[in-house]
């Protein structure tokens, strides 16, 4: 195969996705790139870090600053609550 073709796999090679014989000929092909060599192993490192994070905290108090830094920038939330019971219809029940 090409070298434009190991390219375009670094992603799929970077996230564990390929085949394990496929693995190997890019594995193989990096050896003569050292480009290709670089990709794969950072963008792998980076992937596998990324899959290790366990991701952000989202708060009660990060959430207020959001809304916050929205109210300032204009924008127009409205947050949805249920109506209130007393504002409810009491519809007549049909025999």
């Amino acid at each position: 195969m090409n070298q434009e073709f190991y390219k375009k796999l670094v992603d799929l090679y970077a996230g564990r996705e390929l085949p394990s014989d496929l693995e190997d000929q890019m594995e193989f092909a990096a050896f003569g790139d050292s480009e290709l060599s670089h990709d794969m192993t950072t963008l792998r490192r980076t992937v596998d870090t990324l899959r290790a994070d366990s991701g952000p905290e989202f708060s009660e108090e990060s959430y207020q600053r959001v809304l916050m830094k929205l109210y300032a920038r204009g924008a127009n939330i409205e947050p949805k609550a249920a109506a209130p019971v007393h504002l409810q219809y009491h519809l007549p029940m049909q025999g």
